[in-house]
Formats: structure tokens, sequence, C-alpha cells
């Protein structure tokens, strides 16, 4: 308890799901926490909108006097359309929201962040290799785990660390339409088969993982992309059976 005595952070897409857990662990360890989500967190913010972004970092320095971590973890899966069936539309809204609102995190955030600090951006599985997601998607994963790199390199000398985070399959209002189809077939056991462990995440696993990387625990860490994902991007897909036999 306290690793987080002190400090101020922001967290986007806060209302569910990873962005609801980080809130409410970041502020058990002792954080003064601003959640913003377009609704049902304390401020209602488009994660993908430059005004929106500004306003909300600088409310938040005037109101609480610094800021420590930003965990830019607000997006959208855009659905599994192909790259025949998608529009230019539909590739444009995906990157404002996961991949230039991460980017207007860091530039907005990363001037009033005077004490140093930690930016943790939301990646993907998907952004390592495809199968994880759509094609939008995955390229918008891919597009933040090449920004915190990129960013870690401009903001050399400041005291920030900037980190990823690549969750695997865990349930959130973005993937809740994929558990109610598995448990309406009677199927919620398959779901997260394809990893090691054999099950699909927790929220509460993947804001841990954020509480490490906002702490002095992770005090050297810059730069990178942390994957959790129960081991799925550990391997190339094989077959179950395959597996089996060789045990």
């Amino acid at each position: 308890m306290g690793r987080l005595k002190g400090k101020v952070a922001i967290a986007t897409g806060a209302a569910s799901g990873i962005g609801k857990a980080a809130v409410e662990l970041f502020r058990s360890e002792g954080a003064t926490v601003v959640g913003a989500d377009v609704a049902g967190a304390d401020v209602a913010c488009d994660a993908g909108s430059e005004e929106g972004v500004r306003r909300l970092v600088e409310a938040t320095v005037a109101k609480h006097g610094r800021l420590d971590i930003v965990f830019a973890n607000a997006g959208i899966s855009g659905g599994w359309a192909t790259i025949a069936e998608q529009t230019a539309d539909d590739w444009a809204e995906i990157l404002r929201v996961n991949l230039i609102g991460p980017f207007l995190a860091i530039k907005h955030a990363a001037p009033l962040m005077r004490n140093g600090g930690s930016i943790i951006c939301t990646a993907s599985v998907a952004g390592l290799r495809s199968g994880a997601g759509g094609a939008a998607y995955s390229a918008s994963k891919a597009g933040v785990i090449s920004l915190v790199q990129t960013a870690a390199q401009q903001l050399s000398g400041t005291g920030i660390r900037v980190n990823a985070i690549c969750p695997g399959l865990v349930e959130t209002g973005m993937t809740r339409p994929m558990y109610k189809v598995a448990r309406e077939r009677g199927q919620e056991h398959r779901i997260g088969e394809l990893n090691p462990l054999g099950r699909g995440g927790e929220p509460e696993e993947i804001a841990r993982a954020a509480l490490f990387l906002a702490s002095g625990e992770a005090s050297y860490i810059n730069g990178t992309a942390l994957v959790v994902d129960g081991g799925l991007s550990s391997s190339h897909p094989e077959a179950r059976a395959y597996k089996l036999r060789m045990l």
C-alpha cells in the first residue's frame, strides 16, 4: 500500500474495464486520480480530441498542482471486418482514438510533468502480430508500441518514462460481446484456450501491470512494451492436439 502516495494521475478510458480497475487500484495505493472517459467517469473527455486532452491535463494540474502519471488507456476495437470491408473513415476513427489519443496525452502531459513521472499507453498483443484483432485495430496498437519508443527517446533527460502495456484477451466493454456469445453457446470454457494459462485475463491483472509501470519499482523501465497475455504471444499458433501429444 502507498506505492503512489502523493502522486497525481490521469487515466483515460476510466469508465469501465482496465481503466476503471486502474483508477481504483491507483487510488488504493495513495494516488489522486482523475478518471476520464466520454461518459461515466470523473471528467468527460474524448481521448482523441486535442482540445479535450489539453483541457483535461491543464485542469488536472491547475486543481492538484502537479501531474506524475498518465495512463492513456482509452481505445475502441472497430470489430473484425476485413480490410476489404473497412472504409477509410473506419480506419481514421480507430487511429484517432487508439493512436492519436496516446500521442495527444504525451504531447500535452509531458511539458507539465515537471517532477518527471510515468506515461503508460495501452497497446495490445494485436500490435505484435496478426490474429488478435482487425487490421485497423492491430495497426493502431502497433503504432502505440512505436510511439512509446520514440517518445521515450525524445523525452531523454526529463525523467519521464514512457511505456506500453500489451494486454491479451481480457473481459472489458470492448470484448464483452465475444464473451457473451461464448457463454450463450456454452463455450465459456474455451475463452483464452490458446494461451498456456488456458483462460482470459481480468482487468485487475492489467491494472496491476500499469501500477508497476507507474511506480518507482519500474524506475529503470523505459521505452518498452510489457506483454500481459497469459503467454499467448510466446509462440506461433499450433494445434492443441499436437501440444497434448508432446506432453
